[in-house]
């Protein structure tokens, strides 16, 4: 332990609160972490019990900073690939096995192209192919924004994110045998053997002593620290975990490109997530403005009725969750992650999650706001890292 450090608080132990806490312990600063509930985790929880469904993030992509990070620290918990077949597309009404074909040249065209900050998705697709296809493009956007209408955010937002997820092969998302708990369960162990105090089912309700991560959402950090100013735009869905029977012939996937919705069988991936003979499913559809979750939830059983038309006979078992503002930070047009709440808010007080000023996609933001906010905590509690981060 370096002599004459302060001790790094951390307040969160989700997937930004872990890796600030194995980051600042790698440095052999003390840290002690305090995370409200009776476990660590946070939304990369998955559910105990026969169904190993998951609060928050599913895949981990191969080719983020993420997945490096964990693999120099031999963290990677055992994980799965993507089948190559199953996948399904809702397009004006009606489930098929392919993508609207006549759109691929111009979507091709399209990759190679630098997409503007200033300018909506759908009006930079729009100009360089045509507002049929740029409508497909953005409604498949859903499936990581959460967002009813992602051609209304930024051109440079959506269309990476687009190529890496749908255009990049082969595919980079990986899951995690037996969900997200598994890769939790080893950044705990890590953050323990490095001797971090870990203090579960302590709730923060003042700021403690500097320096301090705040690996919380937005708006504790905002109730925290008294700051109106912690706000960004964020997804807003309603989300259907289902275990049905199981029947040969379901789907892994149905890309909804009428209305941004999304419906995945991650037993297809990972079998262990049900028990035997079951399918795990998690469907999710945005909620419009003024839609009520409960309309949304209708729309989203419109989906799976058209995609498995059995399901509701088959279901055994199911849980609803309603997602506000908690599925990661989505940039309008004229604003870019840099734009987003910085992470050092003064004062040796940092703030880390997937809403923060640091790039990625989806998870990835969180890991690396958390070793941005490491670097900068290290810095206030005067102790040199060890090893540079490769946040990036």
């Amino acid at each position: 332990m370096s002599a004459n450090a302060s001790r790094v608080t951390i307040v969160g132990g989700g997937l930004a609160g872990l890796t600030a806490a194995i980051e600042c312990a790698e440095a052999e600063a003390p840290v002690t972490l305090m995370e409200a509930h009776d476990a660590v985790g946070g939304r990369a929880r998955s559910t105990e019990g026969p169904y190993k469904a998951n609060l928050g993030p599913h895949a981990i992509y191969k080719d983020g900073g993420l997945w490096r990070w964990l693999a120099e620290r031999d963290l990677l918990p055992p994980s799965a690939h993507a089948p190559l077949a199953g996948f399904r597309f809702r397009w004006e009404g009606a489930v098929r096995r392919m993508p609207p074909l006549g759109a691929v040249p111009s979507v091709l065209r399209l990759r190679g192209r630098e997409a503007p900050v200033d300018e909506s998705f759908r009006a930079w697709a729009t100009r360089h192919t045509d507002g049929r296809t740029a409508a497909m493009l953005s409604a498949a956007a859903g499936v990581y924004t959460f967002h009813h209408d992602p051609g209304e955010l930024s051109a440079a937002f959506v269309w990476p994110r687009n190529v890496r997820v749908f255009l990049t092969p082969p595919p980079a998302a990986r899951y995690p045998i037996g969900g997200w708990s598994t890769l939790v369960a080893a950044l705990a162990r890590r953050a323990q053997d490095l001797g971090v105090d870990i203090q579960t089912g302590h709730s923060v309700d003042e700021l403690p002593d500097r320096p301090v991560i705040l690996a919380v959402e937005l708006a504790q950090a905002r109730r925290l620290l008294g700051d109106e100013t912690l706000t960004w735009p964020s997804g807003n869905t309603v989300c259907l975990d289902l275990a049905l029977r199981q029947r040969r012939g379901d789907p892994f996937i149905v890309c909804d490109l009428d209305e941004a919705g999304w419906v995945e069988r991650f037993t297809a991936a990972d079998s262990s997530l049900a028990p035997e003979g079951e399918e795990l499913i998690q469907a999710q559809m945005p909620i419009r403005p003024a839609e009520s979750a409960d309309q949304a939830c209708l729309r989203l059983e419109g989906l799976l009725d058209l995609s498995i038309p059995d399901w509701r006979a088959r279901e055994t078992w199911r849980r609803r969750l309603l997602m506000d503002g908690r599925t990661g930070a989505l940039d309008m047009p004229g604003t870019s992650w840099q734009d987003r709440p910085a992470i050092d808010r003064g004062d040796g007080v940092y703030v880390a999650g997937d809403m923060m000023a640091a790039p990625g996609m989806l998870g990835e933001v969180a890991w690396a706001s958390a070793a941005q906010a490491s670097k900068l905590a290290l810095q206030t509690a005067r102790v040199t890292p060890l090893r540079p981060s490769r946040a990036a």
